[in-house]
């Protein structure tokens, strides 16, 4: 009982979950005690924020784009989000198939349908129910789920998966400040980057709750008519499935979220390609197009649209709700993207998160979106929009009214709104979970339970204070510190990304200087080119004479006062020599123990026998970034020293021309950065 009170006690980090608890509990105190006076001050909130802030809000989200389509196709693409020799962690149809799955739902779900005819019932701007209408309502929905959320999104995602992977700071999002205050992201300003963090994330997590259920309310009421469509259903139907995902939560990532991703995603595709055939198809496909192009083309003017000169409640409704609940969304969905993520290239990590999801997102509008405004305007289904109108929760259901199988596919669709609740509540509550614990991934399965209840109970809270007002309030409201985060965390990777530009120039320089061999270098290259030793004799020369190379060279620099420990890992078989820079990254150099398979040209007319595979080894060096992707083997103690003093001199011309003092001193991570990917022994 002892070990597992202390092991909770280990994972929490009391001045972030206390904050974002008590705040979280005021909100659902206050609410319960007084829904009507809270409704009122979220509707006045609401207001406020709008019209103060909404050029904030647009100016920033137009940033997060810029910035992030400009670094991957700047030199920075190319640069991976781990150490140099990392592998991508996932195959690409993989890593596609779960971006297709990160940050999709209940929005789709909700908005599908219900967004592009609302646009065309009353257009921010022009005659309603017009063919202009019509072209508007599209381009509007593609711009508020298109390339924008996905850079929201990416941002977060970049963010952290270069911090964690290439750095070794926590998976958090304090760990994005790091470039610009240092070890201070440990102290306030990190916890209270967290807290913010957490509290955006639950908010967001709330509105999608709330939404579902909203729908799932409105499906229930179209499959049985006998279940009214209240708040107290609503509530009910929050308790039920928060209960459901609290199982899932329990069962963990691989168990619980993954699995229910995968369902997910199987569902959805069958309802798009459901509607997609039975619906108008070629119409479908010739307004996909259409509707694309449009945005591209305009996509600069309704970036920065605020409706100045016609000032309406609609830009607080629509846009600012839309872009707002995805900067709170934002940390979850980014930490999600930046797990799968390790391994890639920034410019990979760039194109395949803005590209991807942003298609499938058009494909679904013109699908469903398309296939009830065809509905309205060619066949009379002039109902849909006061149907809609009423309640945006039931739009989809009054679709599928008209369309085969529909008892059916309503049944399916309800299921899939669910499984996308739980799968929001149980993945969000392990995101909070572990931001509440300092980016520790692994936390007590209470924790995790705590989290989802709370957010249920917030939910449920917001919907007795005004329903979505109430939510569209939450959302944006919390969203407003955490897009200064990430305004700030924008100028932290960039700071980053430039200092890494002068410590790549710094070690490319090796390359070229170990082109100009002297002395027995050039027999030892040779040597490595044309030979494959053993196991064996890799090992002892790793032992003996890259460590006696070392000891030497770490004797020399101690006695000229500088701060260097040379020794031997037995366990990876590597050889080891840091140099101790205060306020400095310290230099590194490994020799590792790397295995590869023989090449096909050492057997010449002889067949190789699959069943046993043919391998050789390498001593290869390892410096702070990675693999350098050059086999030492076969060289003498003189030629170790001065490989060792050719790297250390590029170290040094590297903290030279960067600019000031290294933002970071990674000591505590090096055995993070500098462990082989492959953990079983002797092997890279």
């Amino acid at each position: 009982m002892a070990s597992d009170t202390k092991a909770i006690r280990s994972t929490i980090l009391v001045p972030v979950f206390i904050p974002a608890v008590v705040v979280a509990l005021l909100l659902v105190v206050g609410t319960i005690s007084n829904p009507e006076l809270a409704g009122e001050a979220f509707s006045a909130t609401l207001a406020w924020i709008t019209d103060t802030f909404g050029w904030f809000y647009m100016l920033s989200v137009a940033i997060f784009l810029v910035f992030i389509v400009s670094v991957g196709a700047s030199k920075w693409g190319n640069i991976k989000l781990g150490p140099d020799h990392a592998e991508a962690q996932y195959s690409f149809p993989e890593w596609f198939a779960m971006l297709f799955s990160a940050g999709y739902g209940i929005a789709l779900l909700f908005f599908g349908v219900a967004e592009p005819v609302l646009h065309y019932a009353t257009p921010p701007a022009g005659a309603p129910e017009t063919v202009d209408a019509a072209k508007q309502a599209m381009q509007i929905a593609f711009f508020h789920w298109g390339f924008h959320i996905w850079a929201i999104y990416g941002l977060v995602g970049l963010v952290l998966a270069y911090f964690a992977f290439r750095h070794g700071l926590p998976l958090s999002i304090r760990s994005a400040l790091y470039p610009l205050i240092g070890e201070k992201i440990y102290g306030p300003i990190g916890h209270a980057v967290d807290v913010f963090a957490i509290l955006g994330t639950m908010f967001g997590i709330a509105t999608t709750l709330g939404l579902s259920v909203t729908q799932i309310n409105a499906g229930i009421n179209y499959l049985w008519e006998s279940v009214p469509i209240s708040t107290t259903v609503q509530i009910i139907a929050i308790a039920v499935i928060t209960a459901a995902a609290t199982v899932s939560v329990v069962a963990g990532m691989d168990k619980g979220v993954k699995r229910l991703s995968i369902l997910n995603m199987v569902l959805a595709v069958a309802l798009l390609l459901f509607v997609f055939v039975v619906g108008p198809t070629i119409h479908i496909l010739e307004t996909f197009l259409q509707n694309t192009g449009s945005y591209l083309s305009g996509i600069v003017e309704r970036t920065f649209n605020l409706q100045a000169y016609t000032r309406s409640d609609w830009i607080g409704n629509w846009t600012l709700f839309i872009f707002g609940w995805t900067i709170a969304w934002a940390p979850f969905v980014g930490m999600f993207i930046a797990k799968i993520s390790r391994g890639r290239t920034i410019r990979q990590f760039v194109f395949g998160v803005m590209l991807v999801p942003s298609v499938f997102t058009f494909l679904w509008f013109s699908v469903f979106g398309d296939t009830a405004l065809n509905l309205i305007m060619n066949e009379g289904l002039d109902t849909l929009i006061a149907d809609v109108q009423a309640d945006h929760a039931v739009a989809l259901f009054q679709l599928f009214d008209v369309l085969p199988w529909s008892f059916f596919i309503s049944l399916l669709t309800v299921l899939l709104i669910i499984t996308f609740f739980v799968t929001s509540s149980d993945s969000g509550s392990l995101v909070i979970d572990s931001l509440a614990s300092g980016g520790v991934i692994n936390t007590p399965a209470w924790q995790r339970v705590f989290w989802a209840v709370l957010e249920g109970a917030v939910a449920a809270v917001l919907l007795l204070a005004g329903g979505l007002s109430a939510l569209q309030t939450m959302t944006i409201a919390s969203a407003l510190p955490f897009a200064i985060i990430m305004l700030v965390a924008a100028v932290g990777m960039w700071r980053a990304l430039v200092i890494e530009g002068h410590r790549e120039t710094s070690l490319q320089a090796h390359m070229m200087s170990s082109r100009h061999m002297t002395g027995s270098q050039w027999k030892h290259r040779l040597a490595a080119i044309v030979e494959f030793p053993g196991k064996h004799e890799v090992e002892m020369f790793i032992k003996n004479t890259v460590m006696n190379a070392m000891r030497e060279v770490e004797q020399e620099l101690k006695a000229k006062g500088w701060d260097a420990t040379a020794e031997f890992d037995s366990e990876n078989q590597r050889s080891h020599l840091q140099v101790h820079r205060d306020h400095h990254v310290d230099f590194i150099y490994d020799v590792r123990l790397t295995e590869h398979p023989m090449p096909g040209f050492v057997y010449g007319e002889l067949k190789r026998d699959p069943d046993k595979p043919e391998v050789y080894y390498r001593a290869e060096v390892y410096m702070r970034r990675g693999g350098r992707s050059y086999d030492v083997y076969g060289y003498d103690e003189h030629d170790i020293i001065k490989d060792i003093l050719d790297q250390f001199e590029n170290y040094l011309h590297f903290l030279d021309i960067s600019p000031g003092k290294l933002p970071w001193d990674m000591d505590e991570h090096d055995d993070m950065i500098n462990a082989p990917d492959n953990p079983e022994p002797g092997k890279a």
